[in-house]
């Protein structure tokens, strides 16, 4: 199992991995307003990563929608017009079959996520770092109303989101489930538009995941406006898995399914340290600090390991009750966006 092939013809070659991180906001209230624009910029490397697959072809059109329509049917009128934009920029039916994710290829990420609460005005929060090769990154934050709701969200996989928060409070965030299992389902960045779009509170989400699989181990962390959080374990090969956790890292229940990756990444000690952080903050829920996200900010959270391509590329505060959230690029201050 690798990771996907580049996103930008930039891409820089061994010995010189490029580390500058960059981050735009984008208001695009319909597709056409600027997401052709990035489809154009990035669909030469998707395009080349979705051709890439070692053991099958890519699933036929009419299967990517009948399986779209059949367990993400609210994402096929979005679906359908952003088809229609990616051929006017010249693209057919091999982006329209990608724009599904049915089925891509194998990918992962690191990721560190906690469900806690701000000592401050204690009101809810999602904090998450997400861990990655810059060189694949979009590096885009949406502003969205392109179904019946308004998202922000951090883009990947043109539409998808790696994490967001949505105009009812709703705050979404993944991480890699640390196995190696790949079969039938969507790509995880999708599964969280789709909850971004069509859910309010983790209720909702929980009940909506029943009829979604997702195509490999991925691991999800929400909180809502009501201060509610759920962590779910999804994979392709056994039902989700539900619990009350506040921290998720890259392993599902106790680990052990791919030793090597849970060394490289740290998943356990990155799990511990947050774990502690937040026996430490029920201890002494009005000691001042720093900022929220402080633990993220410091090691072993805060991964380093470019040549690895896990380094840590940026840190989201979703706050569902201000229908906001605070982004830190690497080594830049934090903007402040709101729903």
């Amino acid at each position: 199992m690798t990771a996907p092939e580049p996103l930008a013809e930039e891409r820089p070659g061994p010995g010189s991995r490029r580390t500058t991180i960059e981050l735009s906001a984008r208001h695009a209230p319909r597709p056409d307003d600027g997401w052709r624009e990035h489809f154009l910029r990035l669909w030469p490397g998707y395009r080349r990563w979705f051709l890439s697959r070692q053991r099958d072809e890519p699933p036929s059109l009419e299967a990517s929608r009948r399986q779209l329509g059949r367990q993400m049917p609210e994402l096929l009128p979005l679906w359908e017009e952003l088809c229609s934009v990616a051929r006017g920029a010249g693209a057919g039916d091999l982006a329209a079959r990608f724009l599904t994710l049915y089925r891509p290829p194998p990918f992962l990420t690191g990721c560190s996520l906690v469900a806690t609460w701000d000592p401050a005005t204690g009101e809810p929060v999602l904090v998450r770092n997400y861990d990655y090769d810059p060189a694949l990154w979009e590096g885009t934050l949406w502003h969205t109303t392109w179904g019946a709701k308004r998202v922000l969200s951090m883009s990947d996989c043109l539409w998808g989101a790696l994490d967001g928060i949505n105009e009812h409070g709703l705050a979404v965030a993944l991480a890699f489930g640390g196995r190696r299992v790949v079969g039938d389902g969507f790509g995880i960045p999708l599964i969280v538009r789709w909850l971004l779009e069509r859910c309010a509170t983790v209720e909702e989400a929980a009940q909506a995941l029943a009829r979604v699989r997702c195509h490999m181990a991925y691991n999800l962390l929400m909180v809502d406006a009501q201060g509610a959080h759920l962590a779910v374990e999804l994979a392709p090969d056994r039902p989700h898995r539900f619990s009350d956790r506040r921290v998720v890292t890259n392993h599902q229940g106790t680990g052990g399914d791919w030793p090597a990756y849970e060394q490289v990444s740290r998943t356990h000690q990155r799990a511990a340290a947050l774990d502690e952080w937040l026996e430490w903050l029920e201890r002494a829920p009005s000691r001042p600090l720093t900022s929220i996200d402080e633990p993220l900010r410091s090691e072993p959270v805060f991964a380093s390991d470019f040549e690895r391509s896990f380094a840590t590329l940026y840190t989201a505060t979703w706050r569902p009750r201000q229908l906001c959230g605070e982004i830190a690029a690497r080594g830049r201050g934090a903007i402040v966006v709101h729903c």
